[in-house]
């Protein structure tokens, strides 16, 4: 029985068996003879032209030598030509003076791996636009999902790097050399001018050969720009794929907007700074955790997450400061304030910015125990900053003073060329003694109560002040003021000698009251009244925030008999430069006739022509209160 079964076996299967060879031992053939005709020079036409379709975009070759009967199958080319792909400009992304690759024996697991890549006499010209396409991208869209092939040795020496960024701002122009094999580590290193400043990026990662697609891939850089340094430490989730990536971050340099060139982060100026956070990058979603950051007395700690998935970014961030004060930002706290010149205005002509304020829209919660805006001190400020296509807007604003609080919102509209500004604030309860140089022998005292309510539109900060709109109203409904400044306010001789004998008794005030209207740019006074014991004090003026000419009079008045100049002070000049003098009047001048004559005459004839009789009646406080407040 089994030999008839065998029998059987062997007819039906005899000649199958024999055919699947036969095909078996052609198909061999014929790939040999192919691999072999491509080895020979055949079919490199039809090979450009695959890796064309692969890659997206036109690609020239020169020489083009293959030796594909092998266990390591290798390709080598000259005069290699990459042009940009069909979504980006003409031109040409990279050129080689020569390309060669080895290909490693494929598995099932990895079917294709390279075992060597060299380039010779290579430039990169990288291009992205400001809406984000890039010309390295391999499709307009999204990236493929299976990581590069992995690299076990990879050799790149002196090749010219360079790049232009129009939706970060950069240029950069270097040269870029890679080099790693074997159990070697992996180091890529380049250096250049990054916006005309000296830059350096270096990175060391494990050795190539070391790579698996299973295992995270570590790494640690180090990049400089001008005084500013990035490192870290990390690690690619899959080797070579950056779209994946979770990595350590710490700073320091002598001016905080100079990581804007290492990051695309815009920052503002400051002195010197240290910042670190955790950052875990998946596609286009960048997390920063364990935020830190400390700029002289200032620091700030919280969360920052961005999202890049569109050509519209969106950031959110959670920040907070145990002190913020003012003084450590800007220009001056840099170190880079230009010279003021002479005559120079003190509102900025340089156009505002507002790529940046576009490209990204926000959502920021701050909070801060303790600010100093110069001598004015809060604590509890709260903010929420939202930005939107442009928009930007803050509110609520809100912070305590040691005896009343502040609240307010801001808004920027940043979405067409001629920015719109508002500003709404009410300041209750400012305590103006901690103004004084002195802060235990101030030379006012008092509880402020302010409103204003301003907006302009402008394409810089002085364009927008030179139009606008608005009103400023501050009230002191009682207080103390230095007995000596109440009474050189009335042009009096006795305030003259409370000055120079150092005296520095308080008398009480009764109220105070400005009111300004702001038309078109131009500030005018409503209402300027400061009452006290001694002496009415009133005055007048303008200032026209286009020229920033500003003319104030203020005149005395005395409720007592006085000894005093019966003329105006007078406050002139611009913002940057204001002088303070006597108002040159026929009264001032009918004065100093008097003088003369009354030295010619008779002492007492000259006495009183300073004699004031003192009939000034006090202001009605309630009145002007009620009507400004």
């Amino acid at each position: 029985m089994v030999i008839r079964l065998a029998s059987i076996f062997h007819r039906w299967l005899k000649w199958p068996l024999i055919a699947l060879a036969a095909v078996f031992v052609l198909l061999l053939a014929i790939v040999t003879g192919t691999v072999a005709l491509v080895d020979a020079g055949y079919f490199h036409e039809p090979i450009r032209r695959l890796l064309v379709a692969k890659a997206h975009r036109e690609i020239r070759l020169g020489h083009f030598d293959t030796r594909l009967l092998s266990w390591h199958p290798s390709l080598t080319a000259t005069g290699v030509v990459v042009h940009n792909p069909a979504w980006m400009p003409a031109g040409i992304l990279a050129e080689f003076d020569q390309v060669s690759l080895a290909l490693a024996t494929p598995t099932l697991a990895e079917p294709l791996r390279f075992r060597r890549l060299k380039l010779q006499g290579a430039t990169f010209n990288l291009l992205r636009d400001a809406s984000g396409k890039a010309n390295w991208r391999a499709t307009s869209g999204r990236m493929s999902q299976q990581g590069p092939p992995l690299l076990a040795s990879l050799d790149v020496a002196d090749a010219r790097l360079h790049l232009r960024d129009a939706r970060r701002h950069l240029s950069f122009d270097g040269k870029l050399n890679a080099a790693g094999s074997g159990a070697d580590y992996l180091r890529i290193d380049a250096a250049g001018r990054l916006n005309g400043r000296p830059a350096t990026l270096s990175v060391v990662a494990e050795p190539l050969a070391s790579a698996r697609r299973d295992t995270p891939y570590q790494f640690r850089f180090e990049a400089k720009s001008s005084d500013s340094i990035v490192t870290g430490h990390g690690a690619l989730a899959r080797p070579f794929d950056m779209r994946r990536l979770q990595s350590t971050l710490a700073a320091h340099g002598d001016d905080l907007k100079d990581l804007y060139f290492l990051t695309g982060l815009n920052l503002p100026d400051t002195g010197p700074f240290r910042a670190s956070a955790n950052m875990q990058r998946t596609n286009m979603k960048f997390n920063f955790t364990e935020v830190q950051g400390k700029s002289g007395g200032t620091d700030i700690a919280g969360t920052v997450f961005l999202d890049s998935t569109s050509e519209h970014a969106q950031l959110t961030a959670e920040l907070q400061s145990a002190r913020l004060r003012w003084a450590d930002f800007g220009k001056k706290a840099a170190n880079r304030a230009p010279v003021r010149k002479k005559g120079q205005r003190l509102l900025p002509d340089t156009p505002l910015l507002l790529y940046a304020l576009r490209r990204t829209d926000s959502r920021v919660s701050y909070r801060a125990r303790s600010v100093a805006l110069g001598k004015l001190k809060l604590h509890s400020l709260a903010a929420t900053l939202k930005v939107d296509h442009g928009v930007l807007t803050v509110a609520p604003l809100s912070a305590k003073f040691a005896d009343g609080n502040l609240h307010g919102q801001f808004k920027f509209d940043g979405s067409k060329a001629m920015a719109a500004t508002r500003l709404t604030m009410d300041i209750d309860g400012l305590q103006l003694s901690q103004f004084g140089r002195n802060r235990e022998q101030p030379p006012l005292k008092g509880l402020l109560r302010a409103k204003l309510r301003l907006s302009g539109r402008g394409r810089t900060v002085h364009e927008i002040a030179a139009g606008a709109d608005g009103s400023i109203a501050a009230i002191l409904p009682q207080g103390e003021i230095r007995a000596s400044l109440a009474e050189l306010g009335g042009i009096d001789f006795r305030g003259l000698g409370l000055m120079l004998s150092g005296k520095k008794s308080m008398i009480n005030l009764r109220c105070a009251v400005v009111a300004l209207d702001l038309a078109d740019g131009k500030l005018k006074s409503k209402a300027l009244v400061v009452d006290t014991e001694p002496v009415l004090i009133t005055g007048a003026g303008m200032l026209d925030l286009d020229s920033e000419a500003l003319d104030f009079q203020f005149r005395g008045h005395p409720k007592h008999v006085r000894l005093r100049l019966r003329t105006a002070l007078v406050v002139q000049g611009t913002l940057a430069e204001r002088a303070v003098g006597l108002k040159a009047s026929s009264t001032l001048a009918q004065t100093g006739a008097s003088v003369v004559l009354g030295v010619l005459l008779t002492p007492l004839a000259a006495i009183a022509a300073f004699v004031d009789p003192g009939r000034a009646q006090d202001a009605d406080c309630a009145a002007l209160i009620k009507s400004r407040g």
